[in-house]
């Protein structure tokens, strides 16, 4: 079955993949294209603003690691965990590291309070967003988001503790 006619999205990536380490440039191509709106929609809670150089970044990450992906089937995780790596280095290079004061956020029933969420993101550090995405986003279990963020469950488990409580503080402010 060529790559384009293949059943699902994940079936579709599977395929792009076999296909692009063949040498089909087409299929590279598509594979690229493929991944983009997933990698976007995990780079951008992450890196904020910064979110389009952060798939930027993940794009050519896969691009150059193409070869070094072991199962095809294995695609999604192992990009997953390139789009999270890419965000926080690029949230981390834009010196967003620095948590803002969160007493600032404004009172309920503001107007802008629904566009406050990105706000409150902001001010959490890159660290901090990346373990509320895979969490509470992604819907991985600690021990995953941990695995993927290279650093102990206990240290992941703290972190979300800390971001979420940071979080609820900004957002019941």
């Amino acid at each position: 079955m060529p790559p384009a006619e293949a059943a699902g999205p994940v079936d579709r990536g599977v395929a792009l993949v076999r296909a692009a380490r063949s040498g089909d440039t087409l299929a590279l191509h598509d594979l690229l294209d493929h991944l983009t709106p997933y990698i976007a929609r995990i780079c951008r809670p992450i890196a904020l603003d910064d979110g389009p150089d952060a798939t930027q970044e993940a794009l050519v990450a896969v691009f150059t690691s193409l070869r070094s992906l072991r199962e095809p089937e294995a695609l999604y995780g192992w990009v997953r965990a390139i789009s999270v790596r890419e965000a926080v280095r690029v949230a981390k290079r834009a010196a967003r590291a620095r948590p803002a004061e969160l007493p600032e956020v404004p009172e309920r029933g503001d107007p802008q309070l629904a566009a406050d969420i990105d706000d409150v993101l902001a001010r959490l550090t890159p660290a901090h967003r990346a373990v509320l995405v895979l969490r509470d986003v992604e819907g991985m279990d600690e021990e995953a988001a941990a695995a993927l963020l290279g650093v102990k469950a206990g240290t992941a488990k703290s972190r979300l503790h800390r971001a979420r409580q940071s979080f609820r503080k900004a957002w019941s402010a």
